[in-house]
């Protein structure tokens, strides 16, 4: 896992390194600089002429170092320098003086479409709004059509919250050193960052693992010390039995969905309770998961003999009938295991507030922005809706998993996790469904909810990674992640 520090213990952890590594300041942003530069490199081919957009500060340091060395490498490379060299940090200052002579400085306005910009105007210590004479400078980049590479963070962007109405630089990809920025997974700003790629350029390691911090982003070295290992000689009835209570009329499609993406978490046995007239395209689809039928249009009664039901997923296509309110409220006062609260099985608790002191511990609620409005009330700034997750996952005693882009999960602690997979091709009708019957499978196999919900986010995330490499983001649907559920 990575831990997400603020701008200020980022500069922090760079004062550590150099007293303790030891090294200069200078070699520190060297090192940073042929981080960029091999990623460049490697991505950005030598006919598209680079413009490096250089602030005063170690932000413009880093983009006049990568200058250099991709100059030397046989990039065409030019830099607009936003301030006289008096004004610029000493650092700075030195990588302005290493320039070859064949590195010109020109001005944004006399560049060609194909030219990529390489934005290291500001770095992590914006405070207030962004002024003169960097203000004309963002809005003018922000109105070309070429590619743009933010150094560290967008320009503009400040590194946690307080984004709302900034004037920051549009970036295709940013290249974050070290640590993703908190402000880069929020929706108040994250647009601006385009792909999010992370850099070692060696910090403290020491420094990091004794930083206090509330936010982990998931990287693949965490799903690797999480994922259980299968016993050889285990059975069926090892890996638990998980019970999806789904569909109603005309709503078959959401228990199908949430049905195959059990299936794909290695547990034992799923059963489906749906309502018996609409079983039929469920067992078609899926003729190795069990039927539990209710004899109503929609969820009117509880499946027989609970107790061997190792989790619940209750909510995809569920309706909100006032015999599935009273059927959800039996369930809630007989089953004690976490249950996984999606779609209607939220909003049905959102109107009877009272249900939320039924909801057993270690539960796993899966909200979108909308649900989790009508579940918590509205918020006006991403700092006040993370607060209001946290209360809830507390009071709750359960995981809240807030989806959407980089997606976040709140344990009951405060501890937020967001997610590293995903893409917007995703947003379409169906892969909530998925992920909770994929969730409601893996607490089934013997997870604990924490790490059920990181594991499913991370993998529904990947699968969805997968299908847009095959069909593309705007031909992927949410059947197709089913296909992709899986972790290697």
């Amino acid at each position: 896992m990575m831990k997400i520090l603020t701008g200020t213990q980022i500069k922090e952890a760079d004062r550590y390194t150099i007293e303790n590594e030891p090294i200069t300041s200078v070699c520190l942003m060297e090192r940073a600089s042929i981080a960029i530069s091999d990623w460049i490199s490697v991505n950005i081919d030598k006919q598209h002429s680079l413009l490096f957009l250089a602030g005063k500060g170690n932000n413009g340091g880093d983009g006049l170092a990568v200058a250099r060395i991709l100059s030397q490498m046989g990039y065409t490379c030019s830099v607009f320098l936003a301030f006289d060299k008096e004004a610029m940090t000493d650092e700075c200052r030195i990588n302005l003086k290493r320039l070859p002579v064949e590195v010109g400085r020109v001005e944004p306005d006399f560049i060609s479409a194909d030219t990529v910009i390489i934005d290291a105007l500001l770095g992590t210590g914006v405070n207030g709004e962004v002024k003169e004479p960097l203000l004309s400078v963002i809005n003018k980049i922000n109105s070309l059509p070429n590619q743009v590479i933010s150094i560290d963070l967008p320009s503009g962007m400040k590194s946690e919250f307080g984004n709302k109405n900034q004037t920051i630089i549009r970036a295709d990809v940013t290249l974050t050193l070290e640590f993703p920025k908190l402000a880069m997974l929020l929706p108040e700003a994250g647009k601006y960052c385009g792909k999010i790629e992370v850099l070692s350029i060696g910090l403290s390691a020491e420094y990091s693992q004794k930083s206090d911090s509330n936010y982990t982003y998931i990287t693949k070295e965490f799903i690797d010390n999480i994922v259980l290992k299968r016993d050889k000689f285990a059975h069926k009835g090892t890996y638990g039995h998980a019970l999806l209570i789904c569909g109603s009329r005309g709503m078959a499609g959401a228990a199908i969905l949430s049905t195959g993406a059990a299936l794909r978490s290695g547990c034992g046995l799923v059963t489906v309770h749906m309502p018996e007239k609409e079983r039929f395209s469920v067992q078609a689809a899926y003729p190795s998961a069990l039927f539990s039928l209710d004899d109503g249009s929609c969820f009117s009664e509880l499946p027989v003999d609970m107790s061997k039901y190792t989790s619940i997923g209750i909510g995809c296509g569920l309706g909100q009938s006032y015999i599935t309110v009273e059927a959800f409220k039996r369930l809630l006062n007989t089953f004690y295991k976490p249950v996984v609260i999606d779609a209607d099985a939220l909003n049905i608790i959102s109107e009877n507030s009272k249900m939320k002191q039924s909801i057993p511990k270690g539960s796993i609620l899966t909200p979108h922005l909308g649900e989790l409005a009508r579940f918590v009330g509205e918020w006006h700034t991403e700092e006040e809706k993370i607060g209001l997750v946290r209360r809830l996952a507390s009071n709750l005693k359960s995981v809240i998993v807030v989806k959407g882009a980089h997606t976040m999960i709140c344990l009951p602690d405060g501890e937020c996790y967001f997610n590293s997979t995903g893409n917007n091709g995703m947003a379409k009708g169906g892969s909530g469904d998925v992920l909770t019957g994929y969730i409601t499978g893996l607490l089934a196999r013997g997870y604990n909810s924490s790490h059920a919900a990181i594991l499913g986010v991370y993998i529904h995330g990947l699968a969805g990674d997968r299908a847009a490499n095959f069909y593309g983001m705007d031909a992927m649907n949410s059947k197709d992640l089913i296909d992709n559920l899986y972790y290697c």
